[in-house]
């Protein structure tokens, strides 16, 4: 039994109470990725050749950054509850000081007027915003559980200004990184999980109007976030400007019709799609496989979602149901998000279709995510039947790991 301290890595379940992770999340994990690969192979080959001299070049880099994920997945899945919420205070300042180090020249590197990346051997990048996503869940899932440990109402109230202190310093650096939409998408992924906890949300009502004016002035502040709300508004506008991609993505979802047209390494509209691997990639699938395709697409990502929060309401373990209901919330809204994005539906922002879209951060992020709530699946097993100590009786309610006031 390999330990940490005194924590042990693994649960100390008794062969007879052990469960398997739950085989349906897994499954539409997996065909979600495996999915999204394919995809990449047939949008991204004319970019690759073009580019690199490698048809194959981006599917070759997603599935190294998948390996590298599923190692991520095992750890998350595998790791003892316990273990993680231990050592989740150094995660939290490793990724604070991750997202700090893009301000850094030399470490980092820029794209478009933009320092999100983190320089990687092998000319990777890393974007720490994405491990934000996983993190913030983690941080507020540790301090809903913890405040319902006090009794005293004030108790509670300070835990959660505590918690919120934290949460708006990471949505205020990630905007800082030139990233309003992630760091938008963070903001109203933290608010669901504080309505969710069931925590009161009175303080929000004051608030709200000056969320909102800071929005508009960050937008304003921007010529090419300004441009994206106009291009929404007047999408005949810009046509061969800002409002390019959006157009081109349309046409390419309505020459998909009802069947699409097959996979064919000359599809007229890929060509024409900047960047189609990456935001975008969604309007190549419904190119090649019609509206046939967004059926398939969505009842999967209807069945990860339905599997996901059924583990989330099902699991004994507070912090493990927060934090697997955020992880599967994030996933389903960002896809949810960047499929409006590219029918047009909303504007233009820089979310990734997860699974599906080019990007190392994402799928080791999003991949690993989903190996914590599989980990949340078995927390039945893992976590309701520890014995106390000092009482000798089960533990039928929820593990609290004391944290301090973190």
């Amino acid at each position: 039994m390999q330990t940490f301290g005194t924590y042990n890595f693994n649960a100390d379940t008794p062969l007879e109470r052990y469960k398997k992770s739950d085989i349906g999340f897994l499954i539409c994990m997996i065909l979600l990725w495996g999915l999204g690969i394919f995809t990449l192979f047939f949008c991204s080959q004319n970019s690759g050749a073009r580019y690199f001299g490698d048809s194959l070049y981006y599917v070759k880099r997603q599935l190294i950054c998948s390996a590298i994920g599923f190692a991520g997945m095992l750890c998350s899945a595998f790791l003892n509850i316990r273990v993680i919420r231990k050592l989740l205070p150094i995660i939290v300042l490793i990724t604070f000081i991750m997202c700090l180090c893009t301000f850094i020249p030399g470490i980092s590197e820029e794209k478009n007027g933009a320092r999100r990346w983190l320089k990687m051997p092998l000319s990777f990048t890393f974007q720490p915003s994405e491990l934000v996503k996983f993190v913030l869940v983690l941080y507020l899932a540790n301090a809903f559980d913890k405040q319902h440990d006090f009794q005293d109402a004030e108790d509670r109230s300070t835990m959660l200004m505590i918690a919120m202190f934290g949460f708006l310093l990471f949505v205020g650096v990630v905007i800082a990184q030139k990233d309003l939409s992630t760091g938008a998408f963070l903001f109203g992924l933290g608010i669901l999980l504080y309505i969710v906890s069931g925590t009161k949300l009175r303080w929000l009502v004051p608030v709200a109007p000056l969320v909102i004016l800071g929005t508009v002035l960050l937008i304003c502040l921007e010529p090419y976030r300004l441009q994206r709300v106009v291009g929404f508004f007047h999408k005949n506008e810009g046509v061969a400007t800002f409002n390019y991609q959006t157009i081109k993505a349309r046409q390419a979802i309505s020459s998909g019709g009802l069947i699409g047209n097959g996979i064919g390494s000359e599809l007229f509209r890929l060509n024409s799609i900047p960047e189609v691997q990456a935001d975008y990639i969604f309007a190549g699938w419904v190119e090649a496989f019609g509206f046939f395709g967004v059926v398939i697409y969505f009842a999967i990502l209807g069945a990860f979602a339905w599997r996901g929060f059924r583990i989330s309401s099902k699991c004994t373990n507070r912090f493990a149901a927060y934090a697997s209901f955020g992880c599967v919330a994030s996933i389903t809204a960002q896809s949810i998000v960047n499929v409006a994005v590219v029918c047009g539906v909303l504007p233009s922002t820089g979310i990734p279709l997860p699974f599906f879209s080019l990007g190392g951060s994402s799928i080791i992020v999003s991949l690993t995510m989903c190996g914590f709530v599989l980990n949340a699946s078995r927390c039945d097993d893992t976590e309701e039947f520890y014995t106390n100590s000092k009482n000798n009786v089960k533990i039928n309610e929820y593990i609290n790991v004391d944290l301090g006031d973190f």
